[in-house]
C-alpha cells in the first residue's frame, strides 16, 4: 500500500482546508444573502405595487417560498449526481448559476416573473448548499470537522447579517433592485478564485476507484486518504452509491430522521428570516428596529453556531443539536413577553443560536454521518427534504399575518417545531462501524507521526 494513504502533511492539509472552507463559506454567504434579502425588502415590495405588482400577505409568503422550492430541486438534482461527478464541478456551476439568476431577478417587473426567477435562482443555491458540506467534510482535519463545517455553513446566517445591514444602509439609495444586483457579484470574483484554488476531493476520487489521481492529489493537498481506506476495509461502506446508499439498510432510518431534523431547522430559519421584521412590527417596533432584530438573529446564529460546533467536536453533534433545539423553544416563548428592549435583543440572539445556528450543526452532523459514496446524496437529502420546512416557514408566517393572528401565536408555533426537532434528533441511530473505523484511522495517523511511515501501511495490508 502506498505511503500516500497514511502520510498526511499537516501544513498542506491546513492550507488546503482553509482555501476550501473559505471558498465554500463565501459561496454560502451569498447563498444566505440571496435567501434572506427577500425578507429585508418585503415591506418595501408590499408597500408599493409599482415594483412588481400588488402583494398581500398570503401572496408575499408564497413568493418567499419559490426560491426554497428551487433550492429543493437543485439539492435533489445535485444529490443524484454529486457522488458520481464530484464536488468541484457542482460548486463552480452553482456559483455561476445563482449569480446570473440574481441579476436577472433584479430586472423583473411582475409578480410572475419575480417568482419564476426566484425559483430558477434557487436551483443554483441548492447546488451549493448540498455540496458544501460534503466537500469540507472530506478536507477538514480529523477532530475538527464540526468546527470547519460550522465555519462554512455560518456563511448562511452571515449572509443574513449582510442582507440586513445592507438593507438598513442601501435600501433607500439603491432600491431593492440594487440589493439583488449585489447578490449577483460572486460571478465576478468568487468564481475565478474557486476555479483556480478549489481542488477535487481525493477521498471522492478514491471512492470512485481513481486511485492514482487520488494519491497524486493527496500529496499535493496534504489530505490523507487513510480514513477512506480503513472505512472501506471495515465493510462500513454500502455497496451502492448516491441515494441508493443513503436509503440502504445501513443509513435508511438515520437519513429519514436527519431529514426531519433539517425540516424543523429550516422551517424555523426561513420562517423567522422572512417574517420576523413583520412580526416585530405587530409589537409596535418600526422598520429600523425590525431590521435590527433580523441582524441580531443572524449574528447570534453566526457566533453561537461556531461556539457550539467546538462543543460538538468534543461531545458529539447529536447531544448539542438536541440541546440547541430546546434552547430555541424556550427563547421563542420568552419573546412573547414584553421585556425591555435590551433583554428582547438578547432573547433574539439566543433564538438565532437555537434556530439558524442549529441548522449549521445539522449540516455538520449529516456531512459526517454518511460515508464518502453517500455523502453528497446524504447532505442533498437533508437539505432538500429540509427545504420543505423552509417552504412552509414563510407560508405559515404569511397565513398567520393574513389571518390577523398576533406574533405570540407565531412564536408558539415555531417553539413547537423546535421541540419536535429535538425529539427526532435524539432518535437518530449511531453509525458504530463508521465511528470505529474513523477512530482507528485517527489512531494510525497519530502513531505515524512518531513512527516510520511504512509501519501503518503494514497494519492495513
Amino acid at each position: 500500500m502506498s505511503n500516500t494513504l497514511v502520510a498526511a502533511n499537516p501544513r498542506k492539509e491546513a492550507r488546503t482546508a482553509a482555501w476550501v472552507a473559505g471558498i465554500a463559506c463565501a459561496a454560502l454567504i451569498f447563498d444566505g444573502f440571496d435567501l434572506t434579502i427577500y425578507g429585508t425588502v418585503l415591506t418595501t415590495l408590499m408597500a408599493d405595487p409599482s415594483h412588481i405588482g400588488a402583494l398581500d400577505a398570503a401572496t408575499a409568503g408564497t413568493l418567499g417560498s419559490y426560491a426554497l422550492i428551487g433550492v429543493l430541486i437543485g439539492a435533489l438534482i445535485c444529490g443524484s449526481i454529486g457522488d458520481y461527478v464530484g464536488r468541484r464541478r457542482i460548486i463552480l456551476v452553482g456559483i455561476a448559476w445563482f449569480s446570473i439568476g440574481m441579476f436577472v431577478t433584479s430586472l423583473s417587473t411582475s409578480i410572475f416573473a419575480f417568482g419564476a426567477l426566484r425559483l430558477i435562482t434557487g436551483i443554483g443555491l441548492g447546488a451549493i448548499l448540498a455540496t458544501a458540506g460534503a466537500t469540507i467534510a472530506e478536507f477538514a482535519p480529523a477532530g475538527r470537522r464540526n468546527f470547519y463545517n460550522a465555519v462554512v455553513y455560518s456563511g448562511i446566517p452571515a449572509g443574513g447579517v449582510l442582507a440586513a445591514l445592507l438593507g438598513m444602509i442601501l435600501l433607500e439609495p439603491l432600491g431593492w433592485r440594487g440589493l439583488f444586483m449585489i447578490g449577483a457579484t460572486p460571478i465576478l470574483f468568487l468564481l475565478p478564485i474557486a476555479f483556480f484554488k478549489l481542488p477535487e476531493s481525493p477521498r471522492w476520487l478514491l471512492s470512485r476507484g481513481r486511485r492514482e489521481e487520488a494519491e497524486a492529489l493527496s500529496l499535493k493537498t496534504g489530505t490523507p486518504l487513510l480514513e477512506e481506506v480503513v472505512v472501506q476495509k471495515a465493510g462500513a461502506t454500502p455497496a451502492k452509491t448516491g441515494f441508493g446508499a443513503v436509503f440502504s439498510s445501513q443509513f435508511r432510518v438515520g437519513a429519514i430522521l436527519l431529514g426531519f431534523m433539517s425540516f424543523s431547522g429550516l422551517l424555523l430559519t426561513y420562517g423567522l428570516n422572512t417574517w420576523l421584521p413583520k412580526i416585530m412590527e405587530s409589537y409596535g417596533y418600526g422598520k429600523t428596529y425590525s431590521l435590527a432584530f433580523l441582524l441580531v438573529l443572524n449574528s447570534g446564529a453566526v457566533i453561537g453556531g461556531v461556539v457550539a460546533s467546538k462543543l460538538a467536536d468534543r461531545r458529539g453533534p447529536q447531544f448539542i443539536v438536541s440541546t440547541t433545539f430546546v434552547i430555541a423553544a424556550i427563547t421563542l416563548v420568552l419573546m412573547t413577553f414584553h421585556f425591555p428592549l435590551p433583554v428582547l435583543f438578547m432573547f433574539i440572539a439566543v433564538a438565532g443560536v437555537g434556530t439558524l445556528g442549529t441548522q449549521v450543526l445539522i449540516y455538520g452532523f449529516t456531512s459526517n454521518y454518511f460515508t464518502t459514496n453517500a455523502r453528497a446524496a446524504g447532505v442533498a437529502w437533508c437539505s432538500g427534504f429540509g427545504r420543505l420546512g423552509g417552504i412552509f416557514g414563510p407560508l405559515i408566517g404569511g397565513w398567520l399575518v393574513a389571518a390577523g393572528l398576533g406574533g405570540a401565536t407565531a412564536f408558539y408555533i415555531f417553539g413547537g417545531v423546535a421541540l419536535f426537532g429535538a425529539l427526532v434528533t435524539v432518535l437518530v441511530p449511531r453509525q458504530k462501524a463508521v465511528e470505529a473505523a474513523t477512530e482507528k484511522a485517527e489512531e494510525i495517523l497519530e502513531s505515524s507521526e512518531n513512527q516510520d511511515a511504512n509501519t501503518p501501511s503494514t497494519v492495513l495490508n
